[in-house]
C-alpha cells in the first residue's frame, strides 16, 4: 500500500508541467529614425532618407506576414544590419545594444543580406555604353594622366574566422583566414565588378583570369574599347595594363608614374569601402559563404552610398582631358600596347 502511494505520488510530481520562463520584450529605443542626420550616420553610416530608400529597396523581401506586435518592420531590420555591418562588433553586442537577441539579429542580418545580394545587377555595373565608358576615362584621366582607362582592378583580403572545411585553402600569404575580393571600380570609387567568392590563398591572376570581367575584355580586346589598370600582381596583356618591372629609360619612369596616380584610385576606394562598414576591418565570424554575402552587400551600400550623395572624402583636383587621338594600329600585345602608350603620351 505504501509503494503504491509512492509510485503515485512520483507520477503526480512527473506530470507538474515545468515553470515557462517569462519573455522579456528588451527596450528598442536604441534603433530609432529620430535621432538627426548626423547621429544616423554616426550609428548606421546612412541619413534617414538613405535609409528609407534602402528599405524601399528590399521591403518585397523583408515584409513579414504577421500582425504580432513585437514583429520588427522592414526599417528595423534594415538598421539592425546597416549598425552590424557598420559597427563590426559581435551579433551578441549588436543585439544588447538595441535590445534583440543575438538570434534575431543573425536571422535579420542573413536575411537583409540576402535581399540586398539580390540587387547586385542593379546597383554594381559594368560599363556597356560608349557615353558611359567615355566619361569613366575622362575622370580616370583627371585623376593621375592616364589615357583610356576604364577602370582600375585590384584584390583585398577580408578577414574571417577559420572554417571547418577546406580550411588551408583559405590561408593567405600573411598567415591569416580571409576571403580574397576582387574588384574594380570607376573614377568615383564605385564598384562596377566585384568577385567575393575565392578563398584566401587564391593568386590574384587567376582570379582574373577566371571571371567573367577577363572573359568580357578577351572578346574585344581592342585599345578603343578601354583598358584597365593592374598591379604588378597581373599580367600585362592587350585589355589590363600593368607597370614596367625594370624601367630602362625616363618615358617608361613616366608611365608608372601616371600608371600608379590613376591606379590608386581603387585603394582608396578599399580604404573608403571598410571604413565605412568596420566588418570589413575585423574577423566577419561566420562561413565563408555567408561571409561572401556580407562583402557583396557592403559594395552594393557602398555603391547606394555614393547614389544617395552621403559625405565622402574630397576628390582629387581636376585636370583637362587632352585632345589626342587614341586609335592603335599595332600588333594586339599588351606589352606592345603598353610601349605605345607611353611613346604616345609620357614621352617629351
Amino acid at each position: 500500500m505504501l509503494t503504491t502511494a509512492l509510485i503515485m505520488a512520483g507520477l503526480a510530481l512527473y506530470n507538474v508541467p515545468p515553470q515557462r520562463r517569462p519573455r522579456h520584450f528588451r527596450n528598442r529605443d536604441g534603433f530609432s529614425l529620430d535621432f538627426s542626420d548626423e547621429e544616423l550616420r554616426a550609428r548606421y553610416r546612412f541619413s534617414r532618407h538613405s535609409i528609407m530608400v534602402i528599405s524601399d529597396l528590399v521591403r518585397d523581401d523583408l515584409q513579414r506576414g504577421t500582425r504580432r506586435n513585437h514583429a520588427l518592420t522592414v526599417e528595423q531590420q534594415v538598421m539592425v544590419t546597416l549598425r552590424f555591418l557598420a559597427s563590426g562588433s559581435f551579433l551578441q553586442v549588436v543585439g544588447d545594444t538595441l535590445g534583440l537577441d543575438k538570434g534575431t539579429v543573425s536571422r535579420v542580418v542573413q536575411d537583409t543580406t540576402a535581399a540586398l545580394c539580390k540587387r547586385q545587377n542593379e546597383f554594381v555595373k559594368w560599363p556597356r555604353r560608349d557615353a558611359e565608358k567615355n566619361k569613366i576615362k575622362a575622370g580616370n584621366y583627371r585623376i593621375g594622366g592616364f589615357p583610356n582607362v576604364i577602370g582600375a582592378i585590384d584584390g583585398t583580403h577580408i578577414r574571417i574566422q577559420a572554417p571547418t572545411t577546406d580550411e588551408a585553402s583559405y590561408v593567405n600569404r600573411k598567415g591569416y583566414h580571409s576571403i580574397n575580393v576582387q574588384a574594380v571600380c570607376d573614377a568615383d570609387g564605385k564598384f562596377t565588378n566585384i568577385n567575393s567568392s575565392w578563398p584566401g590563398n587564391a593568386h590574384d591572376a587567376h582570379i582574373f583570369r577566371t571571371s567573367q570581367v577577363c572573359t568580357h575584355m578577351e572578346r574585344t580586346p581592342n585599345w578603343e574599347s578601354g583598358i584597365l589598370l593592374g598591379d604588378s600582381g597581373y599580367p600585362c596583356r592587350p585589355f589590363i595594363m600593368t607597370p614596367y618591372a625594370r624601367p630602362a629609360n625616363e618615358d617608361q619612369t613616366r608611365f608608372n608614374r601616371h600608371h600608379a596616380r590613376t591606379r590608386c584610385v581603387i585603394e582608396r576606394t578599399f580604404g573608403r569601402w571598410k571604413r565605412r562598414f568596420h566588418v570589413l576591418h575585423s574577423e566577419i565570424r561566420m562561413k565563408p559563404e555567408k561571409a561572401c554575402s556580407i562583402i557583396m552587400a557592403c559594395a552594393i551600400l557602398h555603391n547606394i552610398a555614393l547614389w544617395m550623395n552621403e559625405p565622402e572624402l574630397p576628390e582629387d583636383q581636376e585636370e583637362e582631358m587632352p585632345n589626342v587621338d587614341a586609335v592603335y594600329n599595332g600588333a594586339n600585345d599588351g606589352r606592345r600596347i603598353r610601349d605605345h602608350i607611353t611613346q604616345m603620351y609620357f614621352t617629351n
